[in-house]
């Protein structure tokens, strides 16, 4: 049976009775149906689940009473942080969706030369908030109970000036390393730079490689910015991280 899991932008503990978020009350109650005396499990990033008793479900309104408190660990031993060249629309929401569910530990999403999307300080927040709630409901969907952190959109050049990772890889068509020959010594922790859609320019690398990023390629063919990411950070993960091979 599916496990329904709910995040909660708030303290939980056993005994606590918590207020869901009207967006969950509205798939709880009006979609799935649930009564009081349901149980559903709700998480607030902290690296537990809380499974929670329905003790009021009305559409204008629900409440949960949490029941214990139970850690997971399901967080991939390799920490990848992916630096994501702002793409537009559904597109930034897929990259974001499908790196929670493969285990990326952080994103930060960066300006290139190429990046067609333009955000002033409003639409940076406005943006970031939606791009929060992609992030939290991926968790909630792949059962990860510690979110990966979002970084406020930047620059590259800041972007790469701040990274600190011990291996940098920028995906480039014409890298010098591949998968295959790419060597992680234990504990190290991965910053993956990938373009928008216009792919990283000659600056781009240059002011990338200026930080310590190395060029990694993956193959003979083009990939576009919402695949690129992807196949590499599932391949990372294969080879170094917890995905079955």
């Amino acid at each position: 049976m599916r496990t329904i899991r709910c995040y909660i932008d708030a303290p939980l503990s056993p005994g606590a009775v918590v207020a869901l978020p009207e967006e969950a009350t509205a798939h709880l109650v009006r979609v799935l149906r649930l009564a009081p005396g349901d149980v559903v499990n709700l998480f607030n990033g902290d690296g537990h689940d809380y499974p929670a008793e329905l003790v009021s479900a009305a559409r204008r309104g629900a409440e949960a009473r949490v029941v214990s408190a139970v850690a997971l660990a399901n967080e991939s031993p390799l920490r990848i942080t992916l630096a994501q060249g702002i793409a537009r629309g559904e597109k930034m929401d897929l990259v974001l969706q499908k790196a929670t569910e493969l285990g990326v530990a952080a994103f930060a999403p960066v300006s290139t030369e190429r990046t067609e999307v333009r955000l002033d300080a409003e639409r940076a927040g406005k943006r970031l908030a939606h791009w929060q709630g992609v992030v939290q409901a991926a968790c909630g969907q792949s059962g990860r109970a510690r979110l990966p952190a979002l970084a406020e959109p930047c620059t590259l050049a800041a972007y790469a000036a701040a990274e600190d990772a011990s291996v940098r890889l920028a995906l480039d068509p014409d890298g010098e390393l591949d998968l295959r020959s790419l060597a992680l010594p234990p504990g190290a922790t991965v910053a993956l730079l990938v373009g928008p859609e216009g792919g990283l320019s000659e600056r781009d690398l240059a002011t990338a490689r200026a930080a310590g990023f190395r060029g990694l390629r993956l193959g003979p063919r083009i990939l576009r910015t919402e695949t690129a990411g992807l196949a590499a950070i599932a391949a990372l993960q294969a080879l170094h991280g917890d995905l079955a091979l």
